[in-house]
Parts: C-alpha cells; sequence; structure tokens
C-alpha cells in the first residue's frame, strides 16, 4: 500500500498576498503542515505541487529531497480551478494507493494527526477521511429551522455531544475513489477529530495574527 501526501499551493493569492510563502511564526506558511506530514513517518514520498518558481525554490531550501516538487498547470492554478482538478492531475502523472490532501492553510495540524489518522484509517478499512473539530453551537437555517438540537428540549452544555465540523486541515482518499468519482470524499467516509485551536484556517489577514497567536502560545506552554 502506497501512501503519498501532496500539497497542492500556487503562486496567486488575493486575500493575502504571496501567502503561502509568506513567514509565519519564523517558518513559510507551507512548512507547517509539510513537516508535520514528513515528520509523522505515514507517507512513503510527500509532494508539493506548484506553478510558481518562488514557491518551489523556498520548498526546495527548507526540506530539500525530503520534498519531491511537482509542477502544476496553469490551469488548475486559476481562482476557478478547484482542488479536485489538482489532486486528479496529480494522480495522472504520479503512483499512489492512498493519497493525503495537504492544506498549508491548517498550520496548526500536529504529528500525532497524521498517525491517529492513518491508524483509524487502516483500522476502518476506509475509503476516505476528513478532518474535523467539534463545535458546541447550536446551528440554524435562515428560515429558523434548528439543525442539531430541538429547542423545546434544549439541553444543557454538559448533556450535549456537539457537531463535528469539517476543518478541512487534510484528508485521505484511495485512488479508485478519487479517480472514480472525481472527488476527494467517496465510498466509506470517516473522521479523525483534531484539537479545537485547528479550526482555524489562514483565509484573511485576521487569521494571521490569530495563528500567530497560538503557536507562540503553544511554544511557551501557555
Amino acid at each position: 500500500m502506497r501512501w503519498v501526501a501532496y500539497m497542492p499551493l500556487r503562486g496567486g493569492s488575493k486575500s493575502i498576498p504571496g501567502k503561502n510563502v509568506r513567514p509565519l511564526a519564523g517558518r513559510p506558511l507551507f512548512a507547517w503542515s509539510l513537516a508535520a506530514a514528513i515528520d509523522s513517518g505515514c507517507f512513503d514520498e510527500v509532494w508539493v505541487g506548484t506553478d510558481a518558481d518562488a514557491i518551489r525554490q523556498s520548498v526546495a531550501s527548507h526540506f530539500g529531497d525530503r520534498v519531491r516538487l511537482f509542477r502544476r498547470s496553469a490551469a488548475t492554478c486559476t481562482d476557478e480551478a478547484s482542488t479536485e482538478s489538482a489532486l486528479l492531475e496529480f494522480a495522472a502523472a504520479e503512483d499512489f494507493d492512498v493519497l493525503c490532501l495537504l492544506q498549508a492553510t491548517s498550520p496548526l495540524t500536529r504529528i500525532d494527526d497524521f498517525r491517529t489518522a492513518r491508524g483509524r484509517f487502516e483500522e476502518h478499512n476506509a475509503d476516505s477521511l476528513l478532518t474535523a473539530v467539534r463545535i458546541h453551537r447550536f446551528f440554524w437555517t435562515d428560515d429558523g429551522h434548528a439543525l442539531n438540537y430541538d429547542p423545546l428540549k434544549r439541553p444543557r452544555r454538559q448533556d450535549f455531544a456537539g457537531t463535528l465540523m469539517e476543518n478541512g486541515a487534510f484528508y485521505f482518499t484511495r485512488r479508485a475513489v478519487l479517480e472514480g468519482g472525481n472527488c476527494r470524499l467517496g465510498g466509506k467516509i470517516i473522521m479523525h477529530e483534531m484539537a479545537a485551536d485547528s479550526a482555524v484556517e489562514i483565509d484573511e489577514p485576521e487569521d494571521w495574527t490569530l495563528v500567530e497567536r497560538l503557536i507562540e502560545r503553544t511554544r511557551s506552554g501557555g
């Protein structure tokens, strides 16, 4: 069984220009989850796919031959292109049985997340896996319908299991699922629950400051 991790990056970013190589708490954004994937020992190969020479150079500078580089086509790097298009492009060129989609925008992913998730994936003979965090909040539709609780039997917090929210940190997908449905999720889907702080994804400038504070707090043992 060949396990491969793949982080698709592109040079363009409108909300935070150059965010993938911008320093976050002392290292480029991409380096945080990429290093955790490498150090987990879960993958036969770890790849970064990009259209940008600056990203290629930065990845090579930080990780050397521990990370392989894939040249993405312009078609998969537009604002409209789906992540699945990047995964399928990679799948057409490289060999794997299980592909892990790594997200650079989730720098709080930990080594043990990959190890635990892989263990669950194999234990349950799953076809795909997504990561999630547990949210203890009540959700509603715009037209006034409760989604995850009964308002007539409002539970106390200690009696409320909460709701799992997809956090987009990483995904596992068997090749047959990806190519058969053109989607990262399908077949027998399971979840790996992550720490609450991993709910933060870096998409806007204010997310950057928050994540830096979380990283520094972890470093200081807070």
